[in-house]
């Protein structure tokens, strides 16, 4: 069995942002039916709140706000899979909650 990276990206601008603790129904069904998959997982705070270094070319760092990329998806959470292959990988994948976006899924590489 593998572990894959399943990136929920979607548009913060057409959604509704989700504040507390709470977790949607629609993604507590995903949870309940696909657990046994489940290695963790979490949602995130919205973009605004990121925070993004990259190196500045002369050996420093620029720390920056606001996420890595400019684009209107962003990354909204993210949940960590077994599965037996990709094709298992992509079937749950499919099951996520994604009013808009969607999911990246991205083998979890394995260091020796």
């Amino acid at each position: 069995m593998a572990n894959y990276l399943m990136l929920i990206h979607r548009d913060e601008s057409a959604e509704e942002q989700v504040t507390g603790q709470t977790v949607s129904e629609a993604y507590r069904r995903f949870m309940e039916r696909r657990g046994s998959a489940l290695r963790g997982g979490a949602a995130l705070e919205p973009a605004a709140t990121a925070t993004t270094v990259r190196p500045d070319g002369g050996g420093g760092f620029a720390v920056t706000d606001g996420p890595f990329a400019e684009t209107k998806e962003v990354l909204g959470g993210y949940y960590v899979i077994e599965a037996a292959d990709l094709d298992e990988a992509l079937a749950i994948a499919k099951e996520i909650p994604m009013p808009s976006g969607g999911v990246e899924v991205r083998p979890i590489r394995v260091m020796s």
